[in-house]
C-alpha cells in the first residue's frame, strides 16, 4: 500500500497539531475554593486535575494538605495570604520571613508554587489602612523569597476586581478609578519592577445581569452577535470577555505599564441560582466556559493583545456550599465533590484522545480514494 505524500504530510500536520493543543495550555488554570464542608480528599482532587489539561490551580490560602498533594505532578500553584494577614505582613519583616518559611520552603520545589498573591480584592475592601499596608506587605513577602534565593522563581501579586477601573468601556478607554490615585500606581511599579503580573477577576456574568437582554447574553456567551464597536480604535468586540481583558489593557497603558502582564485570575458563570437570579443555567454555564475555553485554545488573543492567550483561571473547581449570598455563589463548580463533571467543557485529556482520534479518522476518510495498491 502506497499513500500519497501529501495525505502522509496531513496526517502528520493532524497529530502535531493535536500536539501542539495539548502541550500549550498552560494558560488554562482553576480557582480551588475551601469555603465547603463536603470536598474531597487532596490527593484525589490531584488525580482529577491530572486527568484534565489543567496546568495551573489557585489556591486563596496556603492549604498544607493542597499543596503537598500536587508535589511532582508539574501543575503550577497559585497560594494566597489573606487579607488578616496584611498588616502583619506590612509592619513585620520577620513575619513575612515565617510566613514563607512556613508555607513555601518545605514544598517547593516539588510543588511548583508559582505565585503568591498578598490579599484578595483589597483595593475596594474601603479600609483605607488595609489599602495602605498592601504594598509594604507585597515588598516584604518579596524580600522574604529574595533572602530564601527564590525571588526570580516565585512572583507576588494581588487580586483585583474590575470595580478598580473607573472605565471599562470603550476598552480603549479603560482607565484606573483616580481615587486609588498613588497607591495603584506604587503596586503597578511593584509589578513592573519584580516582573509579576497583574491580576485581575473579569466577569461578563455580572456584566450580564447588569444588563439582562438578549444581545448582551450572547456578547457574553461567545455566541454569534452584532459586536460592539469601539469609536476610538474602530474595533469591532465580538466577546465581553475580551473587551473587559482589553480595558485593563487600556488602564494599564495609560499609566504607563503596558508591559506588566495581565493575568485573570479568576472568570466564570453559575449552572444554577435563586428563581429572581438572571442568568444561572447549566446551558448559560457551558456556553460560557466552553467558549471561552476554545478561544484561549484557538491563541488568537484579544483585539489589543493579539496572538497570545491570557492565563486564565476559571472559576471554580467545584462548588462552595459554605459561601454566604445568592445561591449562584454556591453554584460556580465546573466538577462535582464525586469528581464528576458538571458539564462537559473538553478538559478531560480522553475527551482531547477522542478528537485526535475523529480528526485522523476524518483524514483517512477523506483521503481514502487517494490510497493506491502495489
Amino acid at each position: 500500500m502506497v499513500v500519497l505524500p501529501y495525505t502522509v504530510a496531513f496526517l502528520l500536520l493532524c497529530s502535531l497539531q493535536t500536539v501542539k493543543i495539548a502541550n500549550s495550555q498552560s494558560f488554562i488554570g482553576i480557582n480551588y475554593g475551601q469555603v465547603a464542608d463536603n470536598l474531597p480528599p487532596p490527593s484525589s482532587t490531584a488525580k482529577l486535575l491530572q486527568s484534565t489539561s489543567i496546568q495551573k490551580v489557585r489556591l486563596y490560602g496556603s492549604d498544607p494538605a493542597i499543596i503537598k498533594a500536587l508535589a511532582n505532578t508539574g501543575i503550577g500553584i497559585v497560594i494566597g495570604t489573606a487579607n488578616g494577614d496584611i498588616p502583619g505582613l506590612a509592619s513585620d519583616p520577620n513575619f513575612a520571613k515565617s510566613w514563607i518559611n512556613t508555607n513555601v520552603l518545605p514544598f517547593y520545589p516539588a510543588s511548583n508554587i508559582i505565585l503568591i498573591t498578598v490579599g484578595n480584592e483589597v483595593m475596594i475592601s474601603n479600609d483605607q489602612n488595609l489599602m495602605n499596608k498592601l504594598l509594604p506587605a507585597m515588598q516584604h513577602v518579596q524580600n522574604a523569597l529574595n533572602d530564601a534565593s527564590l525571588g526570580g522563581k516565585i512572583k507576588v501579586s494581588t487580586v483585583h476586581p474590575m470595580g478598580v477601573l473607573k472605565q471599562s468601556e470603550p476598552p480603549s478607554s479603560g482607565s484606573f478609578d483616580p481615587s486609588y490615585g498613588d497607591l495603584m500606581k506604587g503596586l503597578l511599579e511593584f509589578n513592573s519592577a519584580n516582573g509579576s503580573p497583574f491580576a485581575i477577576n473579569p466577569y461578563p456574568y455580572f456584566a450580564y445581569r447588569s444588563d439582562a437582554r438578549p444581545e448582551t447574553l450572547a456578547f457574553c456567551l461567545f455566541q454569534p452577535n452584532a459586536g460592539r464597536m469601539d469609536g476610538n480604535t474602530k474595533i469591532k468586540y465580538m466577546n465581553m470577555f475580551d473587551a473587559q481583558v482589553d480595558a485593563v489593557y487600556s488602564a494599564l497603558n495609560s499609566m504607563g505599564f503596558k508591559n506588566v502582564e495581565i493575568v485573570v485570575a479568576e472568570t466564570g458563570w453559575p449552572y444554577k441560582g435563586d428563581d429572581n437570579e438572571v442568568g444561572p443555567s447549566i446551558e448559560n454555564a457551558k456556553a460560557y466556559n466552553g467558549n471561552l475555553i476554545a478561544h484561549l485554545r484557538s491563541m488568537v488573543g484579544t483585539p489589543l493583545m493579539p496572538g497570545k492567550s491570557v492565563d486564565t483561571y476559571l472559576f471554580a473547581l467545584y462548588d462552595e456550599d459554605l459561601k454566604p449570598g445568592p445561591g449562584s455563589e454556591r453554584s460556580f463548580g465546573l466538577f462535582k465533590t464525586d469528581l464528576t463533571m458538571v458539564y462537559d467543557v473538553g478538559l478531560s485529556k480522553s475527551s482531547q484522545v477522542r478528537a485526535n482520534f475523529m480528526c485522523i479518522s476524518l483524514v483517512f476518510r477523506v483521503f481514502n480514494s487517494q490510497v493506491f495498491y502495489s
